[in-house]
């Protein structure tokens, strides 16, 4: 992929082998985690020990940075799934995490069309995302982006659900 640059802020595919990717992803993972839309703590101390090699043991991680100068202002962590209806792959964007003095600025629109473009060149048949349904800054970004709840037909909406391990 090749850098993409706008406003005055470039988006690259993060190395996970480059101290410089490394760094940015703890600070952003944490940034994110004590966000009010994440748990409002700091990454734990095992957890942020364990994430860059636990990325780059996933086969199908892709996490893409937003540099404002040298300063790491966005992240986007992806993983690749794939589709039993389109018999191809999909794109799951994981984690989006704008560094709260750079929101309202298009950051997470580039990072969001960085990620299309990806999928595209990865061949994908669609993009998913989970979001809080009471982040609605993010939800609006996410539906000017084309993003919308999927529905099929008499079987209705996509619900999500989870159980942690």
């Amino acid at each position: 992929m090749t850098d993409r640059t706008r406003l005055d802020v470039r988006i690259v595919e993060a190395d996970l082998d480059r101290g410089e990717h490394q760094r940015a992803i703890l600070l952003l993972t944490d940034a994110y985690a004590r966000d009010p839309m994440g748990n409002r703590a700091p990454l734990p101390e095992d957890v942020g020990g364990r994430l860059i090699e636990g990325l780059r043991r996933h086969p199908t991680t892709i996490v893409l940075l937003a540099y404002a100068g040298a300063e790491a202002v966005g992240l986007a962590n992806c993983f690749l799934g794939f589709s039993t209806f389109f018999a191809r792959p999909l794109l799951n964007l994981h984690d989006l995490v704008v560094v709260s003095e750079r929101r309202g600025q298009g950051v997470g629109r580039l990072l969001l069309a960085a990620v299309e473009e990806k999928a595209r060149a990865l061949g994908c048949c669609k993009l998913t995302l989970e979001v809080s349904e009471r982040n609605d800054v993010a939800r609006t970004v996410y539906e000017r982006a084309g993003f919308s709840r999927p529905t099929y037909g008499e079987a209705g909406a996509l619900l999500v659900y989870a159980k942690t391990l």
